[in-house]
This record gives structure tokens, C-alpha cells and sequence, in this order.
């Protein structure tokens, strides 16, 4: 009998050494790349992480064009990658092309849903956060004017700029919300000169605070911010130790979470297909508030938002989503 449990457990210690070698992750972030300081460097992070709790490196590709999506993703699947994840809306038709032809291979993608049962589908309530953010621009706001700096436009960053405006005038209902998107190609992520114009010629209209939700882009806006004396939110990552006295706060989206998540679910076997919905309630969204930026917040302020925020996850504030009908009642 002893022999034989000591066969069982060498038996089950040689299956968790196999899982743990049969796991090779895969990760394609999208234009603007791993360090853009944004939303593929908080992805970096996640993984970063993972690799260093497991001890498990996986392999990745820097997209720097569209047309690199399928070809990347399908080369780590055909690579007997498990999981791939997948960073961006933009992914989205790529990955359901590829998945269907790989369907013992688990993908996971962030900010986009695909209906697969081989998929796990990671989006945000981003309007949530966002209006958060608005309601401090504009308790913050001196002229009674905030902006907002778009990325590609694309319904996901009208979600983010009509949040925004909601919590800009729940805060000071006769707020002036001035709003320009930076392009409608993939090359608007990563445009700090165009985005450091947009947010120049928004102060010149009369705003004193900027958000950026623009992938690398948003670095031209927050140089443009501390330049002119005015103020920038950050997004997607905590931005507030870019320009200390510049950066009012952030919107983070815990993406580094959602992508460490994605790995260790396959690892620990707790992965699900399906979406996963992440907003104030679950933690997914929140605006940051450090060492960095606690000199900028009033004390009235802090406890304003986070008012709202108590309230928005009760379902007493319903921040409408511009994704429900491409429509902001507030813009």
C-alpha cells in the first residue's frame, strides 16, 4: 500500500512538471507596442509578471502593421503555442480566423469579444472610469472647459469621451466639453505630434484639463499639458509619474491583470471561454491616486468621486454607454 502511494504521488508531482512544460503562452501586442507607456506596456506588465511568478516564458510579437494580425497569431498557434493572447479591438477578426482553424488551442483577447468556445473575451466598462476622471477635470477646471484627445476613432474611444462628459457635468453641469479624435487609421495610436497640436489648439479654446484616451499619442498631449501649465489625465496604465503636477490622475484598466489572468487560468486550469466584463464593481476600472497626484486632489474632490463611484456600482448613477446606440447624450 505504501508503494503504491508513493507511485501515486510520483505520478501526480510527473503530470504537474508535464502541464507546467506543455504550457508555452503567447502573447501579439498591437500598434504602438509593448513600451507605448499605455495600454500594451500595462499588457507587458501582466505577463512580465507571470513569467516571473512561474518561472514560464512565452513567446510575443510587436504588430507595427495591420496586416501582421493573422499572420502573428497564426504562426503561434501553428507553433503549438497555449494560450495566445491577443491585445486590441483590432485583433478581433484575426483571432476569429485563427481560432477556428485551431480549436483545441485556448485564445484569449482583450478589448474585443469573439464568439468562439475556444475564446475568452476580456472587455472594460471603460465609460465607468471615465467618468470618474470627468468629474475631477472638471471640479479641477478653472475656466469651466475640459478636453478630451481621442485615438483611432472607433465606438470603444467614443465610450471613453462620452463617459467623460457625463462626469464632467454631473460634477459642474455647465462644463464645456471640447472633444477631437486624432485620426481613423491605426497610426492614430501612435502620433504624439498630432496629439501634442490637438491638445494646443483645445487650451486655445479655453480648457485647462486634458484627457487623453490615445495609446502612445497621449504622450505629445501630456508634454503639451506641462508645457502650457494646464493639466492631463492619463489612460489605460497609471501615467501620473510622467509629469508630476501635470498629470491630475489616470483611468487605469487593470489590462497587466486581465493578461496575467488569462495566463495563469490555463496554467491553474480555473481558464473559461466566454467575456468577461470588468467595470468599477469587479475592479477592472479606476482612477489613480498616489504620491504622485495627491497634492492636485482636494480632500472634497476625493470624497466626490468616490461618492460617484459607490453610487455607479450600486446602480444609483447609470453612466451610459456610448456602444448601447453610438450615441452620447452629453456631447
Amino acid at each position: 500500500m505504501k508503494r503504491q502511494l508513493l507511485m501515486l504521488t510520483a505520478a501526480v508531482a510527473f503530470a504537474s512538471s508535464a502541464v507546467a512544460v506543455e504550457l508555452k503562452p503567447a502573447v501579439v501586442f498591437d500598434m504602438g507596442g509593448k513600451f507605448d507607456k499605455s495600454f500594451n506596456q500595462g499588457v507587458y506588465e501582466g505577463v512580465e509578471r507571470f513569467k516571473t511568478e512561474t518561472g514560464i516564458k512565452y513567446r510575443e510579437f510587436e504588430v507595427t502593421n495591420p496586416s501582421q494580425r493573422e499572420q502573428a497569431i497564426r504562426k503561434m498557434a501553428q507553433r503549438e503555442a497555449n494560450p495566445v493572447l491577443a491585445i486590441g479591438f483590432a485583433q478581433a477578426t484575426a483571432l476569429e480566423k485563427v481560432a477556428k482553424d485551431f480549436p483545441d488551442t485556448k485564445f484569449s483577447i482583450i478589448d474585443a469579444v469573439v464568439s468562439l468556445p475556444n475564446v475568452q473575451s476580456i472587455v472594460f466598462k471603460e465609460h465607468e472610469g471615465s467618468f470618474l476622471v470627468g468629474m475631477l477635470a472638471a471640479m479641477k477646471s478653472q475656466t469651466k472647459a475640459v478636453s478630451f484627445v481621442g485615438g483611432m476613432d472607433i465606438p470603444l474611444i467614443r465610450r471613453f469621451n462620452c463617459g467623460y462628459a457625463q462626469g464632467a457635468k454631473y460634477a459642474v453641469a455647465d462644463v464645456n466639453v471640447i472633444s477631437n479624435m486624432t485620426g481613423s487609421t491605426p497610426s492614430a495610436w501612435n502620433d504624439p505630434v498630432k496629439g501634442g497640436e490637438l491638445a494646443r489648439s483645445q487650451f486655445d479654446r479655453g480648457a485647462d484639463v486634458v484627457f487623453a484616451a490615445a495609446g502612445g499619442t497621449g504622450v505629445g498631449v501630456y508634454q503639451a499639458a506641462k508645457d502650457a501649465g494646464k493639466f492631463a489625465i492619463g489612460v489605460d496604465s497609471n501615467q501620473n509619474h510622467m509629469h508630476p503636477g501635470t498629470m491630475l490622475t489616470s483611468m487605469t484598466k487593470q489590462v497587466g491583470v486581465a493578461a496575467y489572468n488569462a495566463f495563469k487560468g490555463v496554467k491553474d486550469g480555473s481558464w473559461q471561454a466566454g467575456v468577461n466584463v470588468l467595470g468599477l464593481a469587479e475592479g477592472g476600472v479606476a482612477w489613480a491616486y498616489d504620491e504622485h497626484n495627491k497634492d492636485l486632489i482636494t480632500a472634497e474632490m476625493k470624497a466626490a468621486v468616490e461618492k460617484a463611484q459607490a453610487d455607479i456600482i450600486s446602480g444609483k448613477i447609470v453612466v451610459h454607454d456610448y456602444m448601447s446606440n453610438n450615441e452620447c447624450p452629453s456631447l
